[in-house]
């Protein structure tokens, strides 16, 4: 199974649903995320949740569609995307979309509590969808 995450900045929601699904899927399954704006870099409460659990995501990078290599998007299954009050990316493909609303947990006006909680709370609801997703697909 293919599955691409996508969120405009590729730097939280979706990486943090990548990093999740190659934590809960065989290696036999093509997990990947992309962004249509990409950041330029993976936010740090991203990366900091993600550890909290065991996960770690530290040597991911923002990227675009165009990142992706050309036989992994040729041949997805799933495109799920997990933005919230931004216009999300479409993606032109015969793939199976879902879309899953997640507010950006990114938010200049938190503090550092507020922000991580955000994550966290971004991180268990993707991590339901996903037990979820699994189920009804795999």
């Amino acid at each position: 199974m293919n599955i691409l995450f996508m969120c405009v900045g590729n730097s939280a929601r979706s990486q943090i649903a990548e990093g999740l699904a190659k934590a809960m899927l065989s290696k036999e399954h093509q997990i990947q995320s992309a962004g249509s704006i990409p950041s330029g870099k993976v936010h740090s409460g991203a990366i900091s949740c993600m550890k909290s659990i065991g996960i770690d995501i530290s040597n991911h990078y923002s990227k675009s569609i165009d990142d992706l290599e050309s036989n992994f998007i040729d041949n997805l299954d799933y495109v799920i995307t997990l933005c919230g009050e931004e216009v999300c990316p479409v993606l032109p493909t015969s793939a199976t979309s879902l879309h899953w609303v997640h507010p950006d947990p990114v938010n200049i006006n938190f503090d550092k509590a507020q922000e991580a909680e955000a994550f966290e709370h971004t991180r268990e609801s993707i991590f339901k969808l996903l037990k979820k997703f699994l189920i009804l697909n795999t």
